[in-house]
């Protein structure tokens, strides 16, 4: 597996619509396989294949409730309710935002074996889920906002050293 490099959120490609993947086949296996590690090594929940510049219609999400899930061709069907969460992306380190998002989500794609999935999410898994497929769509977080001012920096956190007994 390989790290894959995320582009910025000012790379023109992460503004592009992607294509339908016609055939998962062992290109999309490593695919799904660096989209992985690469969004583990950036410490994400999500991440879409357009952030790392390929321009085809496949995330990967990891949550602690819901583990990992690897969708090739999502699309949300349904979304319900709305609600506002702070948000950030991996396209642009250091920066949070509010935006509104539904409460629930019904999504459906195929895994990496070509079966088709079905999920209902809420919460963290709802929102990745939008976000990803957003990604998918050429959409950025930021594109939520309802001005500007309302993205973030957020401040470093400080290294803190715990206090060892060991002589």
């Amino acid at each position: 597996m390989t790290i894959l490099t995320i582009l910025p959120a000012s790379n023109p490609l992460v503004h592009k619509k992607s294509k339908r993947v016609a055939r998962i086949d062992k290109s999309i296996h490593k695919l799904l396989d660096d989209m992985l590690e690469t969004m583990r090594a950036a410490g994400g929940v999500g991440l879409a294949a357009p952030q790392v510049g390929v321009l085809l219609r496949v995330i990967v999400i990891e949550t602690p409730d819901e583990g990992l899930i690897e969708l090739v061709n999502p699309e949300i069907i349904k979304a319900a309710g709305e609600r506002v969460v702070e948000e950030g992306c991996l396209c642009l380190p250091g920066y949070i935002g509010e935006i509104k998002r539904s409460e629930t989500v019904k999504a459906k794609g195929v895994d990496r074996d070509g079966r088709e999935v079905r999920i209902k999410a809420d919460d963290l898994l709802a929102e990745a889920l939008e976000h990803e497929v957003d990604h998918l769509n050429g959409i950025l977080f930021v594109d939520h906002l309802e001005s500007m001012d309302k993205l973030r920096k957020l401040e470093p956190q400080p290294v803190t050293h715990e206090a060892s007994n060991e002589e």
